[in-house]
């Protein structure tokens, strides 16, 4: 290249990292990004602005090129023999991986700072490294070692006058004092490292930080008003920056703070843009953004769209809990949703914050599990819980789920007595969806007491919110807690028993023979008696009727045909229940009705049929019945009673 070209091109490639310098210090960072990208393309860059390059790419969004330029940064670092900066940029990079969920390059990265640092005289590069021990040590749950860590990057930081370093001391520190319990002083400290963030004189890597963890550390105490105050302030922070990245992290615990308050679908809005702005700044939070959008179309009965953003939170490394658990329970799946919630507990077994955000979802879920003892231990360390992190949401949880556990003990007074304080509590932090759930276990327990009028004024006062909410699911469970649904549809399971053990014995090609005229047969006879085959369940059908009359008949008809059949025919067990339901994605059903037919089935011998009396209410058969015996069914919160008909 001639000498007057070579001249002309750097030129260019200074006036563009000038243009760029300048447009990153009044954090116009999508104009530095093009500035200088384009003149790391025109010409290599040292190392001072490959790092400036690095912070422009993640304001803008750009997470991929801002690693591939702090690799390059930490190069020309490590090659002028400057280790410090080179150990600082290795710091900048674990940070980046562990973001991104690439936790074997994070710690590589970490290891290689803290060796080069080790030869180092002590600086400000040393209170970085700290910081990083420091949540290290938080992510483990070694809460002393993250104090210690966290002060020493204080003191180095104050030593070395870099408010950076003491303003993100104060706030591990803070977090860590949280965790242990101490958390008056850990929100003392967290407000004074969000104190310096305001003042603007920190970088905005360090606010942002400090704006996050101080808003998550409010909300994992159930502290809704602090950390609303401190998202409105991140928010407008956000704005002024104009940065890509962090308005995703604050938008997450804006939707759930959102929620909370009970508006549902400015929490959907919310949740579903930092699920977009998280995608490539942060997969990590992205995971918590669609599970905070799983939560609340759960909360909106919208199953499939919940299901589809929790296993969007899954892929992200995200595990959707309690949200996956307590779909599986509305689904009828109590049993894997005991396990679900037991895992995910498991997992967290020194977070007691965070096992304070399960407990109350194990609490629910063990009851309907028929594991009353499992949910009186969890709603027992809800109250230790309370006892150590005494904010008000806390202690309306523990109160609801002590209530919960009364109520399923037959304790109906005591129930009342911490209902009633659980209800107060949710009023006074403005929680509408969880006071409503309140009132409607209100209403239970002043029923088992014998008080139907004060029952039904507490469905209706809980009916008026969940309407109010849009939550259809609740508007439907306590229509059905208050007599407002009647039973309008009759549900059949059928099953085959033994199937394993017939199919051995007479063979793979008998049996496939035999399975197939099973199958035609009931199916001929549910339709033949106006059922609608929902599913074959495997070795049966799910059927619905809306008639219980139409539903004994066909259940009848079937053990006829079998018994009449002059071939092989396999025993097959019946249960039928009548009651209110509703209606799923793809033409299925839910709800207890469902439930409890599915579990009167299970408990038929071969060629028998099992029916709730409920069911023969509102359809009296003509066939003998068997006296009726009571039986308690998981799921259902109340003993049934039923009888075998006699259809020979």
């Amino acid at each position: 290249m001639p000498q007057s070209d070579l001249i002309e091109v750097t030129s260019q490639v200074a006036e563009r990292v000038q243009a760029g310098r300048a447009a990153a210090d009044r954090h116009a960072w999508r104009d530095a990004y093009d500035s200088l990208a384009t003149a790391d393309a025109e010409s290599d860059l040292g190392p001072e602005d490959l790092e400036l390059l690095a912070e422009t790419a993640l304001w803008s969004g750009h997470l991929n090129a801002s690693i591939e330029a702090s690799e390059r940064a930490f190069a020309g670092y490590l090659k002028r023999g400057e280790n410090a900066r080179a150990a600082y940029v290795a710091i900048m990079l674990a940070l980046d991986y562990r973001n991104k969920s690439a936790t074997a390059i994070a710690a590589g990265w970490h290891g290689r700072a803290a060796r080069l640092l080790e030869s180092e005289p002590e600086a400000v590069e040393h209170g970085y490294l700290a910081l990083q021990k420091a949540t290290l040590a938080l992510s483990r749950g070694e809460l002393d070692d993250a104090l210690d860590e966290a002060k020493r990057a204080v003191e180095l930081g104050t030593r070395f006058d870099d408010r950076n370093v003491e303003a993100l001391g104060l706030l591990r520190q803070g977090v860590a004092l949280v965790k242990k319990g101490d958390f008056e002083e850990g929100l003392m400290l967290l407000d004074e490292a969000s104190a310096a963030a305001v003042g603007g004189d920190l970088t905005p890597l360090a606010t942002g930080t400090i704006y996050c963890a101080t808003i998550d550390s409010c909300r994992e105490l159930g502290d809704y008003a602090r950390a609303q105050q401190w998202t409105d302030t991140a928010g407008r922070w956000c704005d002024r920056q104009a940065i890509a990245g962090f308005p995703g992290i604050c938008r997450v615990d804006k939707a759930e703070i959102m929620r909370f308050n009970g508006a549902l679908a400015d929490a959907a809005r919310e949740a579903t843009r930092a699920c977009v702005e998280l995608q490539e700044f942060n997969p990590r939070i992205a995971g918590a953004a669609f599970a905070e959008v799983g939560e609340i179309r759960l909360r909106l009965g919208d199953l499939a769209a919940a299901a589809e953003a929790f296993a969007r939170a899954d892929e992200l490394g995200r595990d959707p809990q309690p949200g996956r658990s307590m779909l599986l329970l509305i689904e009828g799946k109590v049993e894997a949703a005991a396990t679900s919630i037991r895992c995910a507990l498991d997992e967290q077994s020194w977070n007691r914050l965070e096992r304070a955000r399960l407990l109350p979802a194990q609490v629910e879920i063990e009851i309907q599990n028929g594991e009353i003892e499992r949910a009186g231990a969890a709603a027992r360390e809800l109250e230790a819980t309370v006892e150590l992190y005494n904010t008000p949401a806390l202690e309306a949880s523990a109160a609801q789920a002590c209530g919960m556990v009364e109520l399923a003990e037959g304790d109906a007074q005591a129930a009342l007595r911490s209902l009633r304080h659980a209800r107060r509590l949710w009023q006074e932090v403005s929680a509408p969806y969880e006071g409503a759930k309140t009132r409607m276990l209100l209403g239970l327990a002043y029923r088992a007491t014998g008080d139907e009028q004060a029952a039904l004024n507490d469905f209706r006062a809980a009916k008026a919110v969940f309407e109010r909410l849009g939550t259809v699911l609740d508007v439907q469970r306590v229509d059905e807690l208050s007599g407002n649904v009647a039973p309008a549809r009759t549900f059949m399971f059928t099953d085959i028993v033994d199937s394993t053990k017939t199919a051995e014995a007479i063979g793979e090609v008998k049996w496939k023979r035999v399975l197939a005229w099973h199958d035609r047969t009931i199916r001929e006879l549910l339709e033949a008696h106006a059922g609608e085959v929902i599913k074959n369940t495997g070795d049966g059908f799910f059927a619905v009727f809306d008639r219980p009359a139409r539903a004994l008949e066909a259940a009848v008809a079937i053990q006829r045909a079998l018994d009449a059949y002059d071939g092989f025919a396999p025993d097959v067990r019946i249960g039928l229940h009548a009651g209110p339901s509703f209606s799923r994605d793809g033409g299925d059903y839910g709800g207890d009705a469902v439930n409890a037919a599915a579990r009167i089935g299970a408990l038929a011998s071969g060629g028998e049929i099992l029916v709730s009396r409920e069911t023969l209410a509102g359809a009296p058969p003509s066939f003998e019945t068997s006296e009726p015996r009571s039986v308690e069914l998981k799921g259902l919160s109340r003993p049934l009673e039923i009888v075998s008909m006699a259809w020979a």
